[in-house]
């Protein structure tokens, strides 16, 4: 087991990782399950008597840009949860607008935002990008709504003053970096060479896997950056090629279909290469038969079961990756539970049964499903929804304290599956 905490303005927070049958180097997933989160202020009672809620949830998932790839998934995810959600037809409906966030180098989020917020949503899921949900969050939340992604790592929203109105269901970069470096390391690689997005979600994962790539022993000895709308790295990749590097990790999103090609190009042995959550995709189109046969790459979420993925398809069936499917789910799952249980739509009322109805005041009832939970609620019960990303347990910033962080390797056909 590996303990760590982060600090940050004053707050700290305890982790523990325990690795299933497995050391820490080497392992092909990391579950991390958090200390019993610190005693948070009970939410208010709902007042009145039960009505029947229409919960209006606006997404700004990436239908372009360069985290293009997650947005079916993600949008998958949230029509499912909605379209179980309606079905079981217990005292709340969900209504879906879907909008673009775009990415960084566009303002496609911010006009997004200011759409679905004159069309009064109660929440918005997303962005998947961290950089993105940066450039949109006091707009969101300062309209007093809920602004919850599925897929937001950077460690810097732990602490950000969001009225407790922020929330995430993907862990912080603290834990993908740490099992990506130990991972690392656990290959036998002593020298390592990062290639990083300059924004808060690369920077900020590229920190942690320095950390704990060093801590286990190696030595990070060459660190390039770049900046999103870059179309030209060959001075990057010169700087890590003229390095040897034993390892590369390549801290990207879509950027990878150019970078990796070249690094390769270069003489850089693919096999040698490390993807994370950002350009861990199926690369089968865009790269020649076996460019990256044997690369590793992190994702965080657990396996997804065959009834969530039959679930998913029956949704979108031209789906091929179901990267953070399960966490766009559960994120308007507990939406709608936390709509719920407060007897309201308004943001700040649902944002104070959030972690409540997650478990993370440390009391309630199991549930692994919207009927069976929403039933809970209804019969004046406290409920503990644990679901398809994971037993979630909100603490009382917003993150959960509980995830998985799952390890990948490419096979000939530029396509990963989970090693275990």
């Amino acid at each position: 087991m590996g303990v760590f905490t982060t600090a940050s303005a004053g707050r700290s927070r305890s982790f523990s990782a325990t690795l299933g049958g497995l050391s820490l180097l080497g392992a092909s997933a990391l579950i991390l399950s958090g200390c019993a989160a610190p005693a948070a202020e009970e939410p208010a009672e709902s007042e009145g008597p039960r009505e029947d809620l229409t919960l209006t949830i606006g997404t700004i998932l990436p239908q372009s840009g360069a985290l293009a790839f997650l947005g079916p998934p993600e949008i998958a995810g949230v029509d499912l949860a909605a379209q179980e959600i309606n079905e079981a037809d217990l005292g709340i409906q969900v209504e879906v607008i879907h909008r673009d966030s775009g990415d960084t180098t566009t303002d496609t989020a911010t006009v997004s935002v200011t759409d679905l917020l004159s069309q009064d949503v109660s929440a918005i899921v997303g962005a998947a990008s961290s950089g993105v949900s940066f450039t949109v969050i006091d707009q969101i939340t300062g309209a007093g709504v809920v602004h919850f992604s599925p897929a937001n790592t950077s460690p810097d929203f732990t602490t950000y003053e969001d009225d407790g109105l922020y929330w995430r269901t993907a862990p912080s970069d603290l834990l993908q970096g740490e099992v990506l470096g130990n991972v690392i390391a656990g290959d036998g690689k002593s020298t390592l060479g990062l290639l990083v997005l300059n924004d808060a979600y690369g920077t900020g994962l590229a920190a942690a896997l320095t950390e704990s790539f060093e801590a286990a022993g190696g030595e990070v000895v060459e660190e390039q950056l770049f900046n999103e709308g870059d179309t030209s790295f060959d001075a990057q990749i010169s700087a890590l090629t003229a390095a040897a590097p034993d390892a590369i990790a390549v801290i990207t999103f879509d950027q990878a279909k150019v970078v990796v090609p070249a690094l390769v190009g270069a003489g850089y042995p693919g096999e040698n290469l490390y993807f994370v959550d950002g350009n861990l995709a199926d690369y089968s189109a865009d790269f020649e038969a076996g460019l990256i046969e044997g690369a590793k790459g992190t994702l965080p979420g657990p396996a997804i079961e065959d009834d969530f993925r039959e679930r998913l398809l029956e949704v979108d069936s031209a789906l091929t990756d179901f990267s953070y499917a399960a966490e766009s789910y559960d994120t308007v799952i507990l939406l709608a539970l936390a709509a719920l249980a407060a007897n309201s739509t308004e943001g700040a009322d649902i944002a104070s049964f959030l972690q409540e109805v997650s478990g993370g005041s440390g009391e309630g009832e199991k549930a692994t499903d919207f009927a069976s939970a929403a039933q809970i609620i209804l019969d004046g019960g406290t409920v503990d929804f644990d679901g398809a990303s994971g037993p979630i347990t909100f603490d009382e910033n917003g993150d959960p304290t509980e995830a998985t962080i799952g390890i990948y390797q490419y096979g000939a056909d530029n396509t990963y599956s989970r090693v275990n």
